[in-house]
């Protein structure tokens, strides 16, 4: 998809973090009381978000599939879901800024599947070994996520299910800084991206870089 890169889909992921330690930074620090009691949490909690990032990468290709089926069959699809693309990125930083809550509807339609999948998590508590958190993060990857779903418009707007697992391989390791640093108990950093000059500061870039690709998709 022109107008975005890997390196764009993990920036949003990094800039993402301020909506990651309100959605998972609970789960995360509560990694902590199902790992065993005397160890370092790092390699847990590492190991949980691997699991995660693998379920971003597989929804990115399976979204990419589509979205290349979509482009080889239907007229104009590509410049369609370039411009959708750009516009839930607009409605992100809308959401991040607190401007516009609209996404959280968004997210309300992934709650039936994540309800029917998420029980089966619990099979893996406590953990025993870090390889235990894996598919424990893989589950919770599925997590009903506004941030997520914007996302998975780059992958379906990518052109192959290889494209689109790259670009959320790429924003799920952007993300992997926020939830690492509030797992081990950073506060300094999850004080800084709840200021509010940090959120709609990040909100803003993420507004103007939105702009920027729905003017692309339809200059």
């Amino acid at each position: 998809m022109e107008g975005i890169n890997y390196f764009s889909a993990f920036l949003i992921g990094l800039a993402g973090g301020v909506h990651c330690v309100g959605m998972c930074g609970g789960i995360v620090t509560a990694l902590r009381m199902v790992t065993p009691k005397g160890i370092s949490p790092f390699p847990y909690t590492l190991t949980y978000n691997i699991g995660r990032i693998v379920s971003y990468t597989i929804a990115g290709g399976i979204t990419g599939f589509f979205g290349k089926i979509a482009a080889d069959y239907i007229p104009l699809a590509n410049y369609a879901l370039s411009l959708i693309s750009g516009i839930m990125l607009l409605l992100l930083a809308c959401y991040l800024g607190q401007w516009y809550t609209g996404l959280t509807k968004l997210e309300r339609l992934g709650n039936g599947i994540f309800k029917k999948i998420q029980p089966y998590s619990k099979r893996f508590l406590p953990f025993r070994t870090p390889l235990s958190a894996f598919p424990y993060g893989f589950i919770w990857g599925w997590l009903p996520c506004g941030l997520v779903y914007s996302t998975l418009t780059w992958s379906l707007a990518s052109g192959s299910a290889l494209q689109g697992s790259a670009i959320m391989f790429f924003f799920g390791l952007g993300t992997l800084p926020t939830l690492i640093a509030t797992s081990l108990g950073s506060q300094w950093l999850i004080s800084g991206f709840k200021n509010i000059l940090v959120r709609q500061g990040i909100a803003s870039i993420m507004a103007i870089y939105a702009v920027y690709l729905i003017y692309r998709a339809i200059a």
